[in-house]
């Protein structure tokens, strides 16, 4: 019964730390690094008659050239609605129009501009290496629980707990080599 119990604990936190690290990276996905890509405006809420809605449900996307992103909207009626909120985003970008097709054209990004982006994938890559370690210590409480409840004994906790640590610095490691391929993705020109 130790064994179940424990791989069943150890087994939910390599899930839980698999979804935070899904999470940096879809993190990642929406800083602008000058080339074009569909992350970057895909997670945008549309006021679409009333309810906001994802960008992504509304249009499907295009990049003919690495610095030209095309939006195709499904429902023509709903074009004014995405463009006002594209500009109205964070984005510095604005939209044109032709009636049929919105364009968006990434101009290249300054220096100063690509070590502020620098700046803003460092602190979403410190944010999933908390969130990693602060899955690990709800689990080590939960083994610390099991094994005062009786229900796993002191070797395998001790072994489950090294397997933790394991896991841990996996997911550390796993980050920290998106926020390095993210950083040289940024810094090159």
């Amino acid at each position: 019964m130790d064994d179940d119990m424990a791989a069943m604990v150890l087994d939910e936190a390599k899930e839980k730390m698999a979804k935070a690290l899904d999470h940096v990276k879809a993190d990642f996905g929406t800083v602008r690094t000058g080339r074009a890509t569909p992350a970057i405006v895909e997670g945008l809420m549309i006021d679409y008659y009333g309810t906001a809605t994802p960008l992504k449900s509304l249009a499907s996307f295009n990049v003919p050239e690495a610095r030209l992103l095309q939006i195709v909207p499904f429902d023509k009626g709903a074009m004014a609605s995405i463009e006002k909120a594209i500009s109205s985003s964070d984005l510095g970008i604005n939209p044109s129009n032709d009636g049929q097709v919105i364009r968006l054209a990434f101009p290249p990004l300054t220096e100063e501009r690509r070590r502020d982006m620098v700046k803003v994938v460092r602190q979403k890559a410190e944010d999933g290496r908390v969130q990693v370690r602060n899955l690990r210590r709800a689990t080590r409480h939960e083994l610390d629980q099991l094994e005062k409840d009786g229900e796993l004994s002191s070797d395998e906790h001790e072994r489950v707990a090294k397997a933790l640590e394991k896991v841990t610095h996996d997911g550390v490691e796993a980050i920290d080599a998106l926020l390095a391929h993210k950083e040289a993705e940024l810094l090159d020109v």
